[in-house]
């Protein structure tokens, strides 16, 4: 046996597990890949990132890697001591690759961290961030047609250097996506995103090759008006909410992400919620934060409306708002009450 190659896990919240599967029971049909829905920071967000740990040539490599994203993607890294920063990187060489996606690595304790880094060459530390911002593996790509020879794959990643039991072999290499749990792009063979596989891995004798550089199709879709585009309507910083005055809005082009903001003098509870029969998602973040995220919601309201309820403190708050179905478009209304 050939020995297999080292493989990034995937680090998702157990309580996606249980929201993927619902969504993977609406079934809403053929869908592109491969950037969950709801997981994208804000645009124009500075996500914090702090090391725990780590000689100066690990953490030099990182600082001098990791921001490629940032050429493309309308985010900023700023790299910090702050301990409550969003990100923390650690380099334990037994804990493999890995990273939290997204949001998701606002849910994480502030002791802990949230990406690792068991080995470090561009191509891993790019891979890393990249589910950071919020994409996911692209061989989990619905749209991927890899036909796995699945009895081969779990009983090489069984040993060295992974060591992975079935259920981590099926979560992490042969699951795919269901098409109405992702945003993005045609399958890609050249993304960051996309792992080396031998041949004897596939029923057609197909491999695909360890690639080290974001691709174009990777700068493209981080660019886009689906993750962090640096136009429209979407790059034009947030809309302001009035309270228990409802906002008529539209996604008024496939993969429109809106953006608002509404201040609050006072602590209280509060309801944000969408009106109307446009399905949308909805993300909370404050005070005064576009990163420090309050919850997020998919179908609470009236039909497959958004609605979060939440006791804020004063300052300033942003809600993003998004089509669960990034191929279409709609009319809804957004109202904060209290």
């Amino acid at each position: 046996m050939s020995r297999a190659p080292k493989m990034c896990f995937d680090r998702i919240l157990r309580r996606d597990r249980q929201i993927l599967q619902r969504q993977r029971e609406r079934a809403l049909g053929r869908l592109e890949a491969i950037a969950l829905i709801g997981k994208p920071w804000p645009n124009r967000s500075t996500i914090r990132i702090r090391f725990l740990e780590g000689t100066s040539r690990q953490k030099d490599m990182v600082r001098d890697i990791a921001p490629r994203w940032t050429e493309h993607a309308n985010l900023e890294f700023d790299f910090t001591e702050d301990p409550t920063a969003e990100i923390r990187v650690s380099f334990d060489s037994n804990d493999g690759a890995w990273s939290y996606v997204g949001t998701d690595n606002l849910d994480i304790p502030l002791h802990a961290a949230t990406l690792n880094l068991g080995w470090q060459d561009e191509g891993v530390i790019l891979h890393e961030f990249g589910h950071m911002i919020g994409l996911s593996h692209e061989h989990s790509n619905p749209r991927g047609g890899i036909l796995w020879n699945e009895k081969q794959v779990i009983s090489d990643l069984a040993g060295p250097p992974n060591f992975w039991d079935e259920e981590t072999t099926r979560r992490n290499v042969l699951h795919k996506y269901s098409a109405d749990q992702l945003h993005g792009t045609e399958f890609d063979p050249a993304s960051i995103m996309l792992y080396a596989f031998p041949a004897s891995w596939t029923e057609n004798g197909v491999s695909t090759k360890e690639n080290e550089k974001l691709s174009a199709t990777d700068k493209e879709f981080v660019a886009s008006a689906k993750m962090y585009p640096q136009t429209g309507s979407a790059g034009n910083g947030a809309i302001e909410l009035g309270v228990h005055t409802a906002h008529a809005a539209s996604i008024g082009a496939p993969g429109e992400v809106d953006l608002y903001s509404f201040d609050t003098d006072s602590a209280g509870r509060h309801v944000i919620q969408t009106l109307g029969g446009t399905d949308v998602f909805m993300n909370l973040f404050g005070p005064d934060s576009k990163t420090a995220k309050v919850g997020d919601d998919d179908d609470s309201g009236s039909g497959r409306n958004a609605l979060i309820t939440a006791d804020l403190t004063p300052g300033r708050y942003y809600v993003q708002v998004q089509h669960f179905d990034e191929r279409k478009t709609g009319d809804y209304h957004i109202l904060v009450s209290r």
